[in-house]
């Protein structure tokens, strides 16, 4: 069960210190009543494995706040459970402001991935701001006869079943990607699940897969060396990194979007006061000169929304993948 996978996972974790020298100037680290916010260290909370896109954006965000707040800020990593544990631990966190959740939009399918959740996801934690967003890159292998949206949708019509799509995880944002493609098409390809997208993305260069949806910014290499080729991007508009490539809307599916969003989150009961703070300062951050250079070199477009609007969006992506999931019968692991 995933409540007992959870309490028996809880305690594990890894911490790493933003690197930011010491200036002998900073305030206490113990929080203490009367103290503005930040009142003592910041934590991001990231509920997956060392190394990856998101562990990296929280790296960048935790040296950032360290240096505006003048508060060590740190990154600590809680994998398991598709970030479930993470989530928990964060939902059970003090309500203060100083523990935050940073995921991406793969976040929102856990409500109906896994029915015991020890957490209510809409109630137990409340977003903050969405950071940044950007496209996956649908690809396919080169062999399969199919260059553009059109012919793939084609082929897989003549051939159901038959052409392989993998993924790395049951509710990771490729997974949906894929599947919310076959469902709007109306064909079907058969899902191939992997443990990650190392794993994934080899078995797509060898040919095993056909169909995959990874990150732009990491495709790219292999779509330009003729290793891989692109039927389009899965955003509204093209991307900067690549206006070469067409959307998957203006390529024969019209209506289809999937953005890849990175977002920080706080315990439910945190003060609106804290809350409006921590949107602030994390905005500044986003929009800030070297931060926007650093997401456009990843193929990311920055976003730093209002709680508010945020909150819209995770409800909408909710609802969004919920279906998706439903309708495929899709489990969490």
């Amino acid at each position: 069960m995933l409540r007992i996978a959870l309490a028996a996972l809880l305690g594990a974790t890894g911490t790493a210190w933003a690197q930011t020298p010491s200036t002998g100037s900073e305030p206490a680290l113990s929080p203490s009543k009367g103290q503005a916010y930040p009142a003592g260290p910041l934590r991001i909370v990231v509920p997956f494995a060392p190394g990856g896109s998101t562990d990296i954006m929280a790296r960048t965000i935790a040296q950032q706040l360290t240096e505006r707040f003048r508060q060590q800020a740190i990154v600590e990593n809680r994998p398991g459970a598709s970030g479930t544990i993470g989530t928990a631990f964060v939902v059970k966190s003090p309500p203060d402001g100083h523990t935050m959740l940073l995921v991406q939009s793969s976040f929102v399918s856990n409500p109906s991935l896994f029915k015991d959740l020890p957490y209510n996801q809409s109630r137990d934690i409340t977003p903050v701001t969405n950071l940044a967003t950007g496209p996956l890159n649908l690809t396919v292998h080169p062999s399969l006869p199919a260059k553009n949206v059109k012919q793939l949708i084609a082929l897989a019509k003549r051939h159901p079943g038959e052409i392989n799509y993998g993924s790395p995880g049951a509710g990771s944002i490729s997974r949906l990607a894929c599947s919310l493609f076959n469902q709007m098409a109306g064909i079907k390809m058969t899902h191939i699940a992997y443990k990650g997208s190392g794993a994934a993305i080899a078995d797509m260069l060898s040919g095993e897969v056909q169909f995959y949806a990874p990150n732009l910014f990491l495709s790219l290499p292999f779509v330009r060396s003729g290793k891989l080729h692109s039927i389009g991007v899965t955003t509204p508009q093209r991307s900067p990194i690549a206006p070469e490539l067409p959307t998957i809307a203006e390529s024969g599916l019209p209506g289809y979007e999937v953005s890849t969003w990175f977002g920080i989150f706080v315990p439910g009961a945190t003060p609106r006061a804290a809350v409006t703070q921590l949107n602030q300062a994390l905005g500044a951050i986003v929009k800030s000169p070297q931060m926007q250079e650093r997401l456009a070199r990843d193929g990311l477009t920055p976003v730093a929304s209002s709680p508010e609007d945020f909150a819209k969006e995770v409800a909408r992506d909710t609802e969004k993948y919920g279906k998706v999931i439903r309708a495929l019968g899709i489990q969490g692991q």
